[in-house]
């Protein structure tokens, strides 16, 4: 399979297969190509965002009916003769367009932000949790943790690491793994318990390293040069989908894999929050 970045054929048939419109021997041709390739991995899974995100946003709309006012003014352009009824179709698709462009501008706010391509329950609930979880602890100087692992000798921080790691696993019931993000510029602070809904939750805190961290968070501050994890055991039937929200100036990536539901937030742009977001996909226990 041509695994060229702008091959058309083959972005049609990463769409085919996540619309679910493939043969069985198709299908299996695409897996083995996504496992091979986990760039193209990485893109049809924001596509996949993509669409539960238009799909949030727009399906409440289908069934309301257009502003009066503006179903007028596009009917009043369409030709009158009932012969070209194909342009009057195409009025009538502007119309629901136009209402489905004003209905999708109605949406819920939390504390000002815009809350995304998710359901009530999601948006209610750990999302939002996980949002201000991190808000609330990157600024933090002295204790932004509860458990360090960095800054001391390297075996002190091998056993901060294994200590955290059991820790956080026995509390929550499900594997926690310390999440390796130094190739992508982020090193391991910490991490601490925090309350969720039905029981406890992790935050993993990660800060950039490099020759540019010192100056971006002198600039921006400092939680502008972190990045959380936050984990937590799903209750039954919540959403798997890999799906993305923007909080005011911070971005999300969530999912649900195997038994634990996973959070990345930060203040980074969406493409370069996808790629930590992936890093961490492969490398769930």
């Amino acid at each position: 399979m041509n695994s060229a970045p702008h091959d058309p054929s083959l972005d049609d048939r990463l769409s085919a297969w996540l619309d679910g419109e493939l043969t069985a021997a198709q299908r299996d041709e695409v897996e083995q190509h996504l496992r091979e390739h986990p760039e193209d991995a990485a893109r049809v899974r924001l596509w996949a965002a993509d669409r539960d995100a238009l799909r949030a946003r727009f399906e409440p709309v289908l069934e309301e009916p257009p502003p009066t006012r503006l179903a007028q003014v596009v009917w009043s352009q369409a030709p009158a003769r009932v012969g070209l009824g194909w342009q009057r179709a195409a009025a009538a698709m502007a119309v629901f367009a136009i209402g489905a462009v004003v209905g999708g501008g109605v949406m819920t706010r939390w504390g000002g932000a815009v809350l995304g391509p998710s359901s009530p329950q999601a948006s209610a609930g750990w999302v939002q949790r996980a949002a201000v979880a991190h808000a609330v602890y990157t600024p933090e100087l002295r204790h932004p943790v509860e458990v360090t692992v960095a800054g001391q000798t390297a075996d002190q921080n091998r056993a901060q690491e294994e200590h955290l790691a059991r820790w956080l696993t026995r509390r929550l019931d499900v594997p926690v793994k310390l999440f390796d993000l130094r190739p992508h510029g982020y090193a391991l602070v910490g991490g601490r318990l925090l309350p969720d809904a039905a029981g406890p939750s992790a935050q993993l805190m990660y800060e950039r390293i490099g020759p540019d961290a010192a100056a971006s968070a002198s600039a921006a501050g400092r939680s502008a040069g972190r990045i959380t994890v936050y984990l937590r055991k799903p209750e039954p039937g919540t959403p798997t989908a890999f799906r993305y929200q923007q909080h005011g100036g911070l971005g999300m990536f969530y999912w649900v894999e195997g038994e634990a539901g996973y959070a990345i937030v930060g203040a980074l742009p969406r493409n370069e929050l996808l790629t930590l977001a992936d890093a961490i996909y492969r490398q769930e226990p």
